[in-house]
């Protein structure tokens, strides 16, 4: 298990200094939302003047908390007791106890967030779709031929952290034979992910 060092540790320490347990869970909030990012000139001034240390100590602190929150992620770990353990021997144990409790309480929204910030493919949003009849005559004969037509609201790949990536619209036409073959794959696929679920 990813454990922290007792020199890792040792900067948070600095949040013995709170006023309150409201500011340590603030804190905590921050260091998950700047984790993989250098952290803004004014939050730090923020954090260092809330715990009255040097701004030089706020970015040592915003280290370890970052250090520690990735060390839950990439461990899953999900109960305080379980995060307990990443803490090194003789670590304060209220301070202990209070940034264990913290981050099992927001773990399940910053683990859907830390999954909305990965990469990803493009995916869908939404669909809407309608039949449609092509006629066409000649002096010969008369033709009638339904079509499907599908209109998919695909939302991009996010570009920039903190904003929504662009919806765009697509248009498709489905012939029968075309719509058919379709159908099939996706129910060949559907089976397969089925038959993941049942094993898993």
């Amino acid at each position: 298990m990813a454990s922290l060092s007792t020199d890792e540790a040792a900067p948070l320490t600095l949040l013995l200094k709170a006023q309150s347990k409201t500011v340590v869970v603030n804190i905590c909030r921050e260091g998950f939302a700047h984790r993989n990012g250098e952290v803004p000139d004014m939050v730090l001034a923020s954090i260092a003047k809330t715990l009255d240390i040097q701004p030089l100590e706020a970015s040592k602190l915003f280290r370890a908390l970052s250090s520690l929150i990735k060390a839950v992620l990439f461990e899953g770990l999900s109960s305080a007791e379980n995060i307990a353990t990443l803490f090194p021997a003789g670590f304060h144990d209220n301070l202990k106890g209070l940034l264990s409790d913290t981050i099992a309480r927001n773990l399940s929204d910053w683990k859907a967030s830390a999954l909305q910030d990965q990469v990803s493919l493009p995916h869908l949003v939404d669909f809407d779709w309608r039949v449609d009849v092509k006629t066409s005559s000649d002096s010969v004969a008369r033709m009638v031929q339904p079509t499907c037509l599908v209109q998919m609201k695909i939302e991009d790949t996010p570009t920039h952290r903190d904003q929504m990536p662009p919806t765009k619209s697509i248009n498709v036409e489905f012939s029968r034979e075309t719509l058919e073959t379709m159908l099939d794959g996706l129910g060949k696929i559907r089976d397969q992910l089925s038959s993941v679920v049942k094993s898993s």
